[in-house]
């Protein structure tokens, strides 16, 4: 195996930066500098150092398509690069994720980091105490994430941190741009999902409360984090339920009925809508105003050996990493794009903010929804079932 110096990797790195080598080819010198040198210091601001102290650690994603682009882009990479294995657990959502992190001993002990979605969630882990505490100093890559990003999550922890923000998403309208067209879903909006011209021509997601009460509040002209009249919002669901053909649950079944013409509208999760355009589907995404935004942040419970975890997040947030992964699961990353330069592939992907501000993207309100989510959970699954 050639000899990778310090100097060579210090090379390797301008060479990147300046665009004159690619990702791929980074990311493959940055796995043998891994092997020759450990991880060593700069250019990578404290991601290249010795680290060869942990065997493993463990990270629990969303699987699919999502998962393999984390494999592929961050964990192989990171394992290379420091003989630290990288143990790639899944979930299907997050209640039954949460259900095994409250059931293992000591109650979160045998999990790490997890890729949670929504704010939300990070307040109910902080919550339940699972929360840790970062060293923001052992993670510098955290300079080049969107303050707004970081700003939700600091507040619920009081100033400190228990996770890194790692990609943007939001939970938009998907349709069929053969049967609806551009102007009408625009002049409709988030009614689009309650035309009755569509019935059993509409799905939505059967798992997640949050989502169908949010698009019926939007529906009924109200705020989605301060809903006053309840008994519309219900009623809307009654009614949207003698429209819907299929509430699917799960992201590959979204994707199968748009693509197959099944359904010709439904709330969809950006990356997949963005998935879907790419392989030349005919599908639009509409974005009305107050459009159920979130992100997806990279938690570290409680208990979790924080020198080896924050190796890793300053790892993933190296924009090499960061990018791929992006470009891998159709999200845009959490990286500023007025400090980092982005792909056209994430510009063009939905939910791609510009100005790096998020200016009016709606988050979740923690405490508002975590407060009433037992209550309409179970109002909700009777709807569902026709009750």
């Amino acid at each position: 195996m050639a000899i990778v110096t310090k100097e060579k990797l210090d090379r390797v790195y301008d060479a990147y930066r300046n665009g004159s080598l690619s990702r791929r080819q980074f990311i493959k010198y940055l796995g043998l500098a891994g092997a020759s040198l450990g991880l060593i210091g700069s250019p990578f601001g404290g991601a290249v150092k010795r680290a060869w102290a942990a065997k493993s650690i463990r990270f629990d994603g969303w699987g699919g398509s999502v998962s393999e682009a984390f494999r592929k882009n961050a964990f192989k990479p990171f394992t290379k690069a420091t003989g630290i294995e990288v143990v790639d657990g899944e979930f299907g959502d997050m209640n039954s994720f949460l259900t095994r992190v409250k059931a293992s001993y000591p109650p979160g002990g045998e999990f790490n980091i997890a890729h949670l979605s929504a704010v939300f969630d990070y307040a109910r882990y902080t919550d339940l105490g699972f929360s840790s505490v970062l060293n923001e100093s052992k993670i510098p890559n955290l300079a080049n994430v969107m303050p707004a990003m970081i700003k939700p999550l600091r507040e619920i922890t009081k100033g400190t941190l228990s996770a890194v923000p790692y990609d943007l998403g939001q939970t938009g309208i998907a349709y069929n741009t053969k049967h609806i067209s551009k102007e009408k879903a625009e002049k409709l909006g988030a009614s689009l999902l309650w035309d009755k011209s569509l019935k059993g021509k509409l799905g939505s997601w059967e798992g997640d409360f949050r989502t169908n009460m949010w698009y019926a509040a939007l529906h009924t002209g109200q705020s989605p984090n301060n809903m006053t009249d309840l008994k519309a919002i219900w009623a809307a669901l009654r009614e949207q339920r003698e429209l819907i053909k299929k509430y699917w649950a799960s992201g590959a079944e979204l994707m199968s009925l748009l693509a197959n013409g099944e359904i010709y509208a439904t709330v969809a999760w950006s990356g997949r809508v963005a998935a879907l355009q790419q392989e030349g589907h005919p599908i639009g995404y509409l974005s009305p105003k107050g459009t159920y935004s979130w992100m997806e942040y990279l938690f570290v419970l409680k208990g979790t050996d924080l020198a080896v975890a924050q190796k890793l997040l300053n790892f993933m947030l190296e924009p090499a990493a960061s990018i791929a992964v992006a470009e891998g699961q159709n999200y845009p990353p959490s990286l500023d794009p007025t400090k980092v330069k982005l792909t056209d592939k994430i510009k063009k992907m939905p939910a791609f903010d510009p100005t790096g501000k998020l200016d009016g993207y709606l988050f979740a309100n923690p405490g508002y929804w975590n407060s009433h989510q037992l209550e309409w959970t179970e109002k909700w699954d009777r709807i569902k079932a026709g009750s």
